[in-house]
């Protein structure tokens, strides 16, 4: 690695501690969840670069923007997650930085990587501002339920799910992460898809009965769209 690089990425470093900062100030992270984001972000950047980076940040941005969308509404309606912790953060991301650590060795792990970040956006997107669509139905059973409950879904939330999906994939092409600008967008979108179904899915069968928390849905979901970004590529 050139010195140049070198201290790029460094640069890219201070920028990941001013952002995990940032987070905790507002309130969006606690003080292990920033540390943990932190930890996880110097991995990638050494590992696979800051471009990669980048793609986890477009991620929780949006995530945070979807969070805050509509606060009282979902205040009104007790949906408003608020403040996450380190759990949240490693549900979202370890498998992300997992591919992404990994990446440079095997190819078919860049796929893994897309598809766990397109799934976490997209469960995300679908959730926050599902939320708000006030005719959801449990994907195992088309029944109709509260907004919020787990397994829900709605075409809001559906639409939303595959806008962030989406909007992964044309940031990994231009974040150079895949050169196939139609390759990559199908492989975010699909893996993203299918993984925020799989999300809605485990949800109802398993975190509804106590079986399973929230995290466990999570990491399992975003497993699932590495495992399709994987067979994808």
């Amino acid at each position: 690695m050139k010195m140049e690089d070198i201290i790029i990425n460094w640069a890219y470093v201070i920028l990941l501690f001013v952002l995990g900062f940032i987070t905790y100030r507002r309130k969006s992270l606690d003080l292990f969840g920033s540390a943990v984001m932190i930890v996880m972000g110097i991995v990638i950047i050494f590992s696979a670069g800051a471009n990669w980076l980048l793609l986890i940040v477009l991620f929780l941005v949006m995530s945070l923007l979807a969070t805050k969308f509509s606060k009282k509404y979902k205040m009104s309606l007790g949906e408003f997650e608020g403040r996450r912790t380190s759990k949240n953060v490693i549900s979202n991301g370890v498998v992300a930085c997992f591919m992404a650590a990994f990446g440079g060795y095997y190819l078919p792990f860049v796929g893994g990587f897309i598809g766990a970040i397109a799934t976490a956006t997209a469960d995300t997107l679908a959730s926050e501002i599902g939320v708000l669509d006030p005719h959801p139905r449990l994907i195992t059973t088309l029944q109709k339920v509260d907004p919020g409950t787990n397994g829900a879904i709605s075409v809001l939330g559906t639409v939303s799910g595959i806008a962030g999906a989406t909007i992964i994939g044309i940031a990994a092409y231009l974040l150079n992460i895949m050169h196939d600008p139609i390759f990559v967008i199908v492989v975010s979108v699909i893996s993203g898809t299918i993984g925020c179904f799989i999300d809605s899915i485990l949800g109802a069968l398993f975190e509804n009965q106590g079986w399973l928390t929230n995290e466990h849905v999570n990491l399992l979901a975003t497993i699932f769209g590495a495992i399709v970004g994987i067979l994808l590529i």
